[in-house]
């Protein structure tokens, strides 16, 4: 009869240690895809910053040809004031 009593109480603590694995196991699941799209969503951030140091370069870049093209226009509007007609980025 104790013999019966042991055997119950040691497969209802397996049943209970299976439940409880298969709980964690789930869990775990879960826990990797977590762990997955924030590597993801890591490395999207990581190629977004460096597009955005390229934007940065190219406004840079941009922002020094307009600073250019506008000193060019300053020169131009003052040799149009000239009572010849010409600027004076013309040779002649």
């Amino acid at each position: 009869m104790v013999k019966w009593i042991v055997i119950a109480v040691v497969v209802l603590a397996l049943i209970v240690l299976v439940v409880a694995a298969g709980s964690v196991m789930g869990r775990l699941t879960k826990l990797d895809r977590a762990a997955r799209r924030l590597q993801r969503r890591q490395a999207e951030a990581m190629k977004l910053q460096q597009d955005a140091v390229v934007l940065e370069d190219s406004v840079a870049g941009l922002q020094r040809r307009a600073e250019i093209m506008q000193a060019q226009l300053a020169v131009i509007k003052a040799g149009r004031g000239a009572s010849d007609g010409k600027h004076s980025l013309q040779q002649g």
